[in-house]
Parts: C-alpha cells; sequence; structure tokens
C-alpha cells in the first residue's frame, strides 16, 4: 500500500519541507521547530473556541479539531502542525466508556483488569475513524506547505490508563498485571497497539506527512520491563503504519535509560525529553539517528536571556546528531505566554 497520489507527501506540497527533510536525516533550509502540546491551552484563541465544549466533543468535531490544530501554526510560524486530538480519543470510538475529566484527565466507567473485561473490549472499525480522517483532511486543506504530525498513544501508555481507570503516578496496576498475569498483559497490549495503530494510519491516509507515538509512562519502567513487556506491542502498532511510508517518531517522558530500546521499535527519529542533553542522547544512539527536543519547559517562565542561552545550548547539543528538529522536552504549559513562543520560534530560525 502507498499514499494517494493527492497526498501532501506525494503531491510535492510537504516531502522537501525542513521538518520531513530534518525527519529523513538531510540538511533542511531552515532549523525545524514546532512545540508538543502546541494547539491550544496556551492560546486566547483556543480557549475562546472551547467555551461550551469538552475536551473530547472538541477532538470529535472535524471543523474545531481542524481549527485548534491550526491556531499555532498561524500564530508562531512553526514548521508543522501536530495534530489536536488525545490518546484515549481511540478508545473513545470504539465504544469504551471514558471521558477526559478537567484538572484530573482521562478517566475510564470502569477499569479493564480481568480477562473477561479484555475479552468484552469493543474493536476499533474504520468506518468509526471517519471525523479523525475529515479533521485531517480539513487541515491538511489549509496547512499547504506545512506538514501535519499525526499522534497516537503508544500502547503502554493507553493500556496504564485503561488498568487503573484514571491518570497514575507510578502505574503500579500495569506493572503488576505485566508480571503477575502476562498473557492478560499481552491481550490488553495488541487490544492498545491496535487501536492506537489504527488510529494512526487514519491520520496518516488522510494526509498527515510524519507521525508520532507518545509513550507518556515509559519511564516508569526499566530496561528488561520495557524490552519484554512493551516494546513488542509498540512494534504492532507502527506495523499498522509502516508500509505508508512517512517518517516515524517515538517520544517518551523520563525515558534517558530507555532509548536504544524505544528506537529499537522500528522508527526514523527519536524524540528526547529534557532530562538528557542530546548530544549524550546522540551518543547512546550511535550517532546515526535524527533527534528531536528538548527545551526545558520550565525555562519558558524564566527571563529571555537565561531561555535564550538555553535554547542556544540545545541547538548546540543537537548539532551533533545526522539532523536536528527543534522542540520542548515535554509539552507546552497552560499558563505559557504565546509571544514567548513566537520569540522562540524566530530565534531557532535565526540560529
Amino acid at each position: 500500500m502507498t499514499l494517494s497520489p493527492s497526498h501532501p507527501l506525494m503531491d510535492g506540497r510537504t516531502a522537501n519541507s525542513p521538518l520531513i527533510t530534518a525527519y529523513r536525516g538531510g540538511t533542511p533550509s531552515r532549523r525545524p521547530v514546532w512545540f508538543m502540546r502546541q494547539a491550544g491551552r496556551s492560546l486566547p484563541e483556543y480557549r475562546e473556541l472551547r467555551v461550551g465544549t469538552t475536551m473530547l466533543e472538541s477532538c470529535l468535531k472535524p471543523e474545531m479539531a481542524a481549527e485548534i490544530t491550526l491556531q499555532p501554526v498561524r500564530r508562531h510560524d512553526v514548521d508543522a502542525a501536530i495534530f489536536f486530538s488525545d490518546i484515549v480519543i481511540p478508545l473513545k470510538l470504539a465504544g469504551v466508556g471514558v471521558d477526559i475529566v478537567p484538572g484530573v484527565g482521562p478517566v475510564l466507567d470502569k477499569p479493564i483488569r480481568t480477562a473477561e473485561d479484555i475479552a468484552n473490549l469493543p474493536e476499533l472499525t474504520d468506518e468509526a475513524l471517519e471525523p479523525i480522517r475529515q479533521a485531517v483532511a480539513l487541515t491538511v486543506a489549509e496547512l499547504g506547505s506545512t506538514p501535519l504530525i499525526g499522534f497516537a498513544g503508544a500502547p503502554f501508555t493507553v493500556a496504564a490508563y485503561m488498568v487503573e481507570g484514571k491518570p497514575s503516578r507510578d502505574h503500579l496496576g500495569p506493572r503488576t498485571m505485566m508480571h503477575a498475569e502476562p498473557e492478560l498483559w499481552a491481550a490488553l497490549m495488541n487490544w492498545a497497539a491496535d487501536a492506537s495503530g489504527k488510529f494512526l494510519r487514519a491520520q496518516i491516509e488522510a494526509g498527515a506527512s510524519a507521525a508520532q507515538l507518545f509513550d507518556s509512562w515509559a519511564g516508569s519502567l526499566g530496561l528488561a520491563d520495557y524490552s519484554e513487556h512493551v516494546a513488542p506491542a509498540s512494534v504492532r502498532a507502527l506495523d499498522h503504519v509502516r508500509d505508508l511510508g512517512v517518517p516515524l517518531i517515538h517520544f517518551g517522558t523520563g525515558t534517558s535509560e530507555l532509548l536504544p530500546a524505544m528506537y529499537g521499535v522500528g522508527v526514523d527519529v527519536m524524540g528526547v525529553d529534557y532530562r538528557l542533553p542530546l548530544d549524550e542522547a546522540n551518543r547512546r544512539l550511535g550517532g546515526t539517528v535524527p533527534l528531536q527536543g528538548n527545551i526545558d519547559p520550565a525555562l519558558l517562565n524564566a527571563p529571555w536571556e537565561v531561555l535564550e542561552a538555553h535554547v542556544r545550548e540545545v541547538v548546540a547539543a543537537g548539532a551533533s546528531a545526522p539532523s536536528h528538529v527543534v522542540n520542548l522536552g515535554h509539552g507546552v504549559p497552560p499558563e505559557t505566554d504565546p509571544a514567548i513562543l513566537t520569540r522562540l520560534v524566530e530565534l531557532i530560525h535565526s540560529i
């Protein structure tokens, strides 16, 4: 299977963009930058648009999801849009009872903990993904030569929410299950992998030029647990989209010790969080992998000269890698002044 001739990577719109060039290890025409969680949260136009709608509603209304995805590109001149969605959207579309509770995060009607719970999980159908395809198509039609990055939660992070039933600090439930009931754990991970993989595929086929797998909670795992109980499901999720040939990025938080294993699931680019300097990440990955990251989000509220010095350090450390896409080492904090992000993009493009 290949992308349609009208896909932005195939018809010439995004194939030579700074972002895609850097993701493929080439030398871009300018230093590409985008921010995780750039869509919304810190933008007044986002908050205005969201009045009276829940988070899940805003993700599933194609016109609204497209508009939110486009807002930061218009405002900040970033080199990519990241599709506005949430990692539990595939659960919601499959028919799993889940809501995003303000100030809490994703909460399931009922945690998934038994063989019966897993056997009763509904399958995510192709038809259910239609709102996602519509939102991506609307977004891509407006973006022109700016690539859209598709996104999905990695199976471990999705499964962790499913077992705990809500956000958790230490993820004891899933970590217990993977050892106490390994067959149950594998079945749940396979379900999550297929849901995330189908979610990614819908976005890419509809026009996304790259795709990122977010493993928000993988940092709670040691290397042995990750390699044995988690990596195979991430491979399975990405197997849904490999034939499409778009650059694949993998990112997790607190995952400095897991970088080579996370790269080993079969991606093109590694995202690095703020805890590990990019030159050290490059060393751990053998000097052959394009990197993405890793400005410390905490410094967005520091004095400008402090932030500028830090960004220049990040860019210098990233220069050791085959190519580098500048990003944050996690998401944009909600209280960030949008003007700082715009100024930051100008600085990065000027270096």
